[in-house]
């Protein structure tokens, strides 16, 4: 059995493919990109702490909060780089799945997609629990 013609002439499961190798290719590169991000905050804020004569093993870091990343970065404080790094290493697999999601709208694949959109829910749902003070 032979795929559908389309009136240019290319098979429909000829652009399936070709669609699904274009999302797995943006996929590799967000994944790619957000690694690169992610080890080159970390690196600069390890250097600029060792530089300071510290180390993240002796030293008590700030907690996380967002306000003070711009700041931190462009005071150059170790801080600022550690935690934007962090939050590029959590938020790089988000991004992952995000465009997973388009690919499978993109593909037709609503059910793929609406397992997507749950699972970004749900972590959605754990960081906002996680922000609730404790009682």
């Amino acid at each position: 059995m032979t795929a559908p013609v389309t009136a240019s002439g290319a098979s429909s499961a000829g652009t399936a493919a070709s669609r699904s190798a274009r999302v797995d290719r943006s996929i590799a590169r967000i994944l790619r990109a957000g690694t690169l991000v992610s080890i080159g905050l970390l690196a600069v804020g390890v250097a600029l702490l060792a530089i300071a004569g510290g180390s993240p093993l002796e030293r008590t870091l700030p907690g996380l909060d967002p306000a003070r990343i711009p700041a931190d970065i462009l005071a150059l404080r170790p801080e600022g780089f550690l935690w934007l790094g962090l939050l590029a290493t959590l938020a790089t697999p988000l991004l992952r799945v995000a465009a997973a999601v388009v690919g499978f709208l993109g593909a037709g694949e609503r059910r793929m997609a609406g397992l997507g959109v749950a699972v970004l829910i749900v972590i959605a749902l754990a960081v906002v629990v996680a922000q609730r003070p404790a009682a």
